[in-house]
């Protein structure tokens, strides 16, 4: 049975039926709850006080600072979108900072240089145990290293990604990685549903990603937990975006417009290119309401749905 994790500024909670079960522990982050694990148990089954859930002030249950690694182009869909073969993308990574993590129900805050925001709808695995250099994770065996998942909103500022080939920067404002609403706590048996789950968001109640892992992801984490650790050791509490689905404001322009394109020098390119997507309403704007979920067409498995809030600096 999965154990849904949420945290206020009060303290940590087991999600009941009837409401918020408080934890009885010291933890303040997440790798110190997931240490605690004899009191999560106790919360879950005690027949004590409860509190509404929607009285409390969700925080992201993931907590800095930590590792915030990402997958890129991992979706074919998303492929597709970006103009490449999803039969030969590679599995490739890239970091952002743990400032960026955000409540599931706090504003996204745009800074004033940035024009273009995007949004990418992702499932985030939270580190269990530590994952030393040279461990190579078996899918019989993801348990072992995940505590659980997370739906995660990788934000990102495309014009300062693309131009300057920064993903770092551009996907590392505060704000720029909504986490929650809950942390979900996984047995083995419930992590072989993992290819179940569904991906969704929308802005403004608009549909713009929808897909299930089973058909779309390229990589899954047992072969991306392997992979960073050829070179990355992984510690309780970091957390891992598996990457998004097609269907972000961002494309890749059409053929002829590209060979075109690659005639011009770079600073012209890139000029061109953004003055195509200035018509592109899909774009994040102040005062756009996002909501991304992730679960099981079933309901066996419900990761929760954040609502945000774009504003302006």
């Amino acid at each position: 049975m999965t154990v849904s994790i949420l945290r206020s500024d009060g303290g940590w909670w087991v999600q009941t039926p009837a409401g918020a079960a408080m934890i009885d522990t010291s933890a303040v982050s997440t790798a110190e709850l997931l240490a605690d694990r004899r009191a999560i148990e106790v919360a879950a089954v005690a027949d004590g006080p409860v509190v509404p859930v929607d009285r409390l002030v969700l925080r992201s249950p993931i907590t800095a600072p930590c590792r915030v690694i990402a997958q890129m182009t991992n979706y074919r869909s998303h492929i597709r979108d970006s103009g490449m073969d999803p039969d030969t993308v590679p599995l490739t990574f890239f970091r952002k900072s743990s400032g960026s993590l955000s409540g599931p129900f706090d504003d996204i805050v745009r800074p004033g240089h940035v024009c273009f925001l995007d949004y990418e709808v992702e499932i985030g695995l939270v580190i269990g145990t530590t994952i030393p250099v040279g461990t190579r994770v078996e899918e019989s065996d993801l348990a072992r290293y995940v505590a659980g998942l997370v739906v995660t909103n990788d934000v990102s500022a495309r014009d300062l990604q693309l131009p300057k080939t920064q993903f770092y920067e551009s996907k590392s404002y505060p704000t720029f990685t909504p986490a929650g609403p809950a942390l979900v706590l996984l047995d083995a048996d419930e992590l072989e549903h993992f290819p179940d789950l569904r991906l969704r968001l929308t802005v403004n109640g608009e549909p713009r990603q929808d897909s299930m892992v089973a058909a779309d992801m390229v990589f899954r984490p047992a072969a991306a937990l392997t992979a960073l650790a050829r070179f990355q050791r992984l510690d309780p509490g970091d957390v891992v975006l598996t990457g998004t689905p097609g269907g972000t404001a961002l494309r890749a322009p059409a053929k002829p417009v590209e060979i075109l394109g690659s005639l011009l020098p770079p600073a012209l390119r890139w000029k061109a290119f953004f003055k195509r997507q200035a018509g592109n309403r899909n774009y994040l704007r102040a005062g756009d309401v996002i909501e991304a979920g992730v679960g099981t067409d079933d309901g066996a498995i419900i990761l929760g749905t954040q609502r945000t809030v774009v504003r302006d600096a």
